[in-house]
This record gives structure tokens, sequence and C-alpha cells, in this order.
């Protein structure tokens, strides 16, 4: 069960002109990102395919747009206080480029599953002027530990999604989208508090309103759905962290009301769709997305319910991925893409039983890739942990049905059950 995290007061949306004026103000802070073609998806696709390449941004994710935004606007007065937030990684980049440019003391609070990499780089980021501190197993449990310190000393707090000049900042995103391609059709949007969503749909709902805008959650944190579904935003009773820069939730209030409004679709990713597209766009494209940084080209991976008849935009939000987490990466997509399957067996105690599974039940393109003994001080009473990897998914009929003939004691481990929640 996750818990609401701490309310904040609303303040007045922000406006389409106040995206324009961020954008202004960021110009001489920020890197214009590229928008590059991808051959692979627009081969796929059957139509243009671009990359907004926010990857490449300064602190490698678009939330220094709106983390600067906010604190550069932050009256003289109010600055000796200092400011306080919470982020799972990337607006904390952001918060600490801004202070340490600025001149502005700093705390950020950090959930534990935030990867080592975006910690290491906001302390190298930051230096002197950011204290970090780790707390909560979710960002919404480290942003209420950031709203009592804020309440405790004073220190603004700067939010990553759902405040006026935040969502500004971030939609400045969408103010270069239609000036390096005046003719784009379709614009996919990473989502997790609603943030950038919202200032990107702001600038193009005005100077682009024939432009579909559609937002892309990652299937175990889609609290923006779940908001539209309940008419504002709710609590999600469970949240998968793994697309660490878009667990969250519950999105924002200032963000759900203009996404509300202003959106054509959101839709939702399996975060196994989303982990085969980081490797495809490692592979092919040369990007290190984080898995936030997938989510919008993961969606041309058929979960999209209206076809785009024109180009396509896919944000690539972010870049700060850990290299260690590459392994996990590589099992989900592969269970995702039905190449991986687990088994638990149980072989008689007699000679041969393994050579026998060995020959019996597996078939060409079929490899062994995990044997364990599951119960590891006595063997011979308890089955085996048994992985197997198929090079083409549509042989797991055929491995199944002779799994099923096989006189072995063989059951299948399901993918998305109890039991192989251990297996990741």
């Amino acid at each position: 069960m996750t818990d609401a995290p701490t309310p904040h007061p609303v303040a007045a949306p922000p406006t389409a002109a106040d995206v324009a004026y961020a954008a202004a103000r960021l110009r001489t802070v920020v890197r214009q990102t590229a928008l590059d073609p991808s051959e692979r998806l627009s081969q796929n696709a059957g139509l243009p395919v671009l990359l907004k390449r926010e990857d490449t941004q300064v602190c490698r994710s678009y939330k220094v747009r709106g983390a600067y935004n906010f604190i550069s606007s932050i009256a003289s007065d109010q600055r000796q206080n200092g400011i306080v937030c919470a982020s799972a990684g990337n607006h904390a980049q952001g918060v600490a480029f801004a202070c340490r440019r600025l001149g502005i003391r700093g705390k950020v609070f950090l959930p534990t599953t935030t990867p080592r990499q975006k910690r290491q780089r906001i302390k190298e980021i930051g230096g002197e002027w950011l204290t970090p501190v780790i707390t909560g197993g979710s960002y919404d449990e480290a942003s209420r530990a950031a709203f009592a310190d804020s309440a405790q000393t004073g220190a603004l707090f700067v939010h990553p999604f759902d405040a006026a000049l935040t969502i500004a900042g971030q939609g400045s995103v969408g103010v270069e989208i239609p000036e390096a391609m005046p003719g784009g059709d379709t614009v996919l949007v990473p989502v997790g508090g609603g943030g950038l969503l919202a200032g990107i749909c702001l600038w193009i709902r005005e100077n682009k309103p024939d432009t579909r805008i559609v937002g892309v959650e990652p299937e175990g944190a889609a609290s923006m759905q779940a908001a539209l579904d309940a008419g504002l935003p709710v609590v999600l009773p469970d949240l998968d962290t793994f697309v660490d820069g878009a667990a969250v939730a519950r999105v924002g209030d200032l963000s759900y009301e203009l996404v509300r409004n202003l959106v054509d679709q959101v839709i939702s990713v399996p975060e196994g769709a989303v982990c085969t597209e980081m490797l495809e766009l490692y592979q092919n494209e040369g990007i290190i997305a984080e898995p936030a940084g997938a989510l919008a080209s993961a969606a041309l991976r058929g979960y999209l319910d209206h076809e785009p008849d024109g180009p396509v935009v896919c944000v690539v939000s972010g870049g700060n991925n850990d290299v260690s987490r590459y392994a996990e990466i590589l099992e989900r997509s592969l269970i995702h893409e039905g190449l991986r399957h687990y088994f638990l067996v149980t072989f008689p105690q007699e000679p041969g039983a393994l050579r026998g599974f060995l020959a019996d039940v597996l078939g060409e393109g079929e490899d062994i890739v995990l044997f364990e003994y599951v119960k590891k001080n006595n063997r011979e009473t308890g089955p085996a942990l048994v992985g197997i990897e198929l090079d083409d998914a549509a042989k797991l009929p055929s491995l199944l049905e002779r799994i099923e003939q096989s006189p072995l004691s063989i059951e299948r481990i399901e993918p998305g059950s109890p039991l192989s929640g251990f297996l990741l």
C-alpha cells in the first residue's frame, strides 16, 4: 500500500506565455537539444520518427529546465533560507545545478530506490551547495520528509512537477519541438508526476493545436490514468518503482488539471517493453536511456490505440542510467519478449535424471541459463529452479507440451506471479 504524499497549496496554473518566458530565461542556461531521426523506429512505424534528445541535456535530463526556472525566480530575501526538494534523482540534479550556479544552499531528499549513479552525480553537481538525504522507499515518502523539513527550517520547497514555475520550465521542451520540426503530427511524452506533459501541452496546444499529444506511463505506476478515471488525483495502492524517474503514486494537482483539459490520450507501457526499448536504443541508436527515457519510444511497440498518420516525436526524457542495472534490464526484457522462462523441476534421486531432462524436454534453440537447487543444504529432497531461454518465443507451446509429457514433476513459474518476483 502506498501512502498519500503530503498535500501542498495549489497555486494558479501556468500559461503558454509562462512557458515562452521560461524558454527565453533558460536559453543561455540549458541546451536546445536535438531532434534526431531514428531509422529503426521510422522503419518499424512506417513514418518519420524523431527523438527529442533530453538525455543530452545539462545534467542529462529535462528536469534541469523546471528546477532552474523555479530557483532562479526566488526572491532575494527568500534565498537566505535556502531550498529543499524531493526527487527520484533527476530533479535533484537540476536543483543541484541551479543551487551551485546561483549560490543558494539546498537539501534534497532521495528515496532508497534512487540508482547509485544518480546519487553520485547529485553530489558531484551540487558540491558544497547541496546536501543529499536518503530516506523512504519511494518518491512520495521522500516528498513527505522534504515537506516536513521545509516546515521546520523555512527552506522553500521546490516541487519537481507540481508548481507553476516548474511546469513552465519543463514545458520549454515543447517550445523547441515545433521550432525544429514544424510538421510534427504526434508527440509522445513520458509521464511521472505530469509536469513535463502539462508544460508541453500548454505550449503546443496554443501554437500547434492540430498536433496530437500522448502521455506515456509505466504500467506499474499509471497514476495519471488513475486520476483521469477518478476525476481527480488519487493515490495508487501499489507502485512498481522500476521506472524510477516516473514512479509517482499521485500526480500533481496543477499538472492533472492541465493534462485533463489538453492531452489527447494517456497510455501505459509494461516495464518489460520499456526494458526492450532501452536495449534497442543502446544497440541501434547508441543512446543510453534511463527507464523513463525509453517510455515514449516504447509506446511505438504496439501500445498506441490511435495509429499516427504523420511524423512522430518521442521525448527521450533522461539518460541517467546506472550500468549495474543492465542485468535486470536484460532479464525483464527477455521475460517480456517470451524468450526466458522459469520452472521448478523435481528430479528423482536416480542416475541419469538430469540427462533425461536435457534429452527429452529441451529442443533445438532451447538452452538452460540457470540451474539452482532450491534447498541449498539438502539437495536430494527439493526441486531445482531451472531457467530456459528460447531463440524464438514461438517455440514455447512445443516446450510446454514436452514438459507435460515428461515423467518429471515440473511446475512453471508464470510471469507476473508472486513467485516470479523473487527472480528479479
